[in-house]
């Protein structure tokens, strides 16, 4: 049995780093979590509904609360819990389906965008702080390597 296409290069079987490189991208996740949290804590948002903001400001309208739980992968109570902390800082508002008097979609507020620009802003910050020591050329490279895991064949999303 040959080893996987991915194990292979031009000069014959790669060493298995696997274990390392794993471990490696975790810590490094890690880190950028906690230099986001850092950011993010100031803005009184947490990284869970930093996300919710993100992924309702990418639906071209307002979303369902299930369409909000597929897209996050989580379960429709947890999409709840983050829309009412959300909407008690008025970052997102509930707002009815015109074709369905049960659904009810949630939609970005005036301050919900604000805060959204701000959340972006903080994590670039973020990462800013975990990149600051490569240079420019090793942004580029990484960057590559980067999107040739996220847009590779197994990629799911």
């Amino acid at each position: 049995m040959s080893p996987p296409r991915s194990a292979v290069s031009d000069t014959g079987p790669l060493p298995d780093t696997s274990g390392p490189l794993a471990e490696q991208l975790l810590r490094l996740n890690r880190r950028l979590h906690r230099a986001q949290k850092q950011y993010l804590e100031p803005l009184g948002v947490t990284p869970a509904q930093s996300r919710l903001l993100r992924t309702v400001a990418h639906f071209p309208e307002p979303p369902r609360m299930a369409d909000l739980a597929r897209r996050l992968e989580v379960v429709p109570r947890a999409v709840t819990t983050l829309v009412d902390a959300l909407e008690a800082h008025d970052a997102v508002r509930r707002v009815p389906d015109p074709a369905s008097r049960r659904v009810v979609r949630i939609e970005l507020t005036s301050t919900g965008r604000s805060t959204l620009k701000a959340l972006r802003d903080a994590r670039r910050a973020a990462a800013e702080d975990v990149l600051a020591p490569l240079t420019a050329d090793q942004r580029e490279v990484l960057g590559g390597l980067l999107s040739d895991l996220l847009d590779g064949p197994d990629a799911h999303h």
